[in-house]
């Protein structure tokens, strides 16, 4: 092979290479701001009994944190538009470090819920930006496919960190988790200053207006933005009550709970893996629909088992479990496709799409998270969890049908 061939096969794997790292940083980032709370899930009980918080309180420190993650996220899309993408995640890198080091040494139930959702507000413009440097990427179903790559970290910490959560909780105390998590944020700041990442647009291209009300007025943005974050709502509302559906109403030790973890985060995993290898075949809004189709049908048979009595005991928690898999399976397929449809919808505006977007999801899931501290769990979170999973399929149908006409 010729000195020229040669350089010339060599030319792909140099370009690899970079984007490669990128995906590497991206999905550390979202692994680290999901398991933020994964990790502490199989705790809650503990921490409840630990610094005398009531159920209701204990919870809003997930409530919190997703709240946190969501109402700054156009601030972080913003500078991250004006001053480019390293400065303004190395600042929220170094807030969820601090935090989550403050939180390691927390003593009472007001400082938990102050640092949870500063954590939150951190972790949010962390993972907002992991996923508009994506953007800055891919596009169109490749970034569906690069967005479901994503999801696996998503799915890694989801189940992975609540079965870590477990073995904390078991052989040592619910403060290591956030050990883990200083220690991760620190790793992901010295990667990401190796890598190229896109500088801030000059300021003739930032006139013309609010990029976020233009966005906004594009149904084939919002509709598809909003279906993601109903479906993440309902993934919420799950997650925050089941530490206390399998510990109490089914009887789990928390290393058990955290076991079941892993089955979980293998659900997500598979809709993951589904949408990386179907989506250039039968395209992003198909795999959309069947997501929402598969979340409204196991939420509503978590509903109606729940009431006619029939998730109790061994048979019970195995049908829970499985109902609660396929709803997380549903996710999976429906997320990726919908911000990606989203995004492409508004290519134009860039790290303000993407924010955006992340913003309505966001705060819809946090929405769904703090009501759902309300309800008193004698059933009636089947009831939210239902309604929320009818609602995205309605949202996806409607948008479907929109563009039909």
């Amino acid at each position: 092979m010729s000195k020229a061939s040669a350089q010339t096969a060599a030319a792909p794997l140099e370009a690899a290479r970079p984007a490669a790292r990128v995906m590497v940083l991206c999905c550390l980032i979202v692994f680290m701001a999901q398991m933020a709370t994964t990790v502490y899930l199989p705790s809650l009980p503990a921490v409840m009994r630990e610094l005398a918080m009531s159920q209701s309180m204990v919870e809003m420190s997930i409530s919190g944190f997703v709240v946190g993650a969501a109402l700054p996220v156009l601030f972080w899309g913003s500078a991250a538009d004006r001053w480019g993408r390293r400065g303004p995640l190395l600042v929220s890198l170094a807030l969820f470090v601090l935090c989550s080091a403050l939180l390691a040494a927390v003593g009472s139930a007001a400082e938990l819920l102050a640092l949870r959702v500063l954590q939150g507000i951190a972790a949010g413009g962390a993972a907002i930006i992991a996923r508009i440097i994506v953007r800055d990427n891919w596009s169109g179903d490749e970034l569906a496919r690069r967005l479901s790559v994503l999801s696996i970290a998503f799915i890694t910490a989801l189940g992975g960190g609540q079965f870590i959560g477990g073995l904390i909780g078991e052989y040592s105390r619910w403060q290591l988790g956030f050990v883990l998590m200083a220690a991760t944020g620190s790793f992901a700041a010295l990667l990401s200053m190796s890598l190229p990442l896109q500088g801030g647009r000059p300021p003739a291209a930032r006139r013309g207006g609010s990029p976020y009300w233009q966005i906004l007025r594009r149904p084939g943005f919002v509709l598809p933005a909003c279906a993601g974050g109903l479906g993440f709502a309902t993934t919420v509302t799950l997650q925050e009550v089941s530490p206390f559906v399998f510990q109490e109403h089914f009887g789990l030790a928390v290393a058990s709970f955290g076991n079941i973890g892993l089955l979980i985060g293998l659900a997500y995993f598979c809709g993951a893996m589904t949408v990386n290898r179907t989506v250039a075949k039968l395209g992003g809004k198909t795999l959309m629909r069947a997501g929402a189709l598969l979340m409204a049908a196991a939420t509503v048979a978590m509903l109606l088992c729940w009431h006619l009595g029939a998730l109790e005991a061994g048979a019970g928690l195995l049908l829970f479990v499985g109902l609660y898999c396929l709803t997380i399976f549903g996710q999976a397929v429906l997320f990726p496709n919908s911000m990606a449809t989203a995004v492409s919808d508004a290519k134009d505006h860039g790290a303000h799409a993407m924010a955006l977007c992340g913003f309505l999801q966001q705060g819809l899931a946090g929405i769904a998270a703090t009501a759902s501290v309300l309800l008193h769990h004698n059933g009636a979170w089947t009831l939210a969890v239902a309604a929320l999973g009818l609602i995205t399929l309605m949202q996806v149908l409607f948008q479907a049908r929109l563009r039909a006409a």
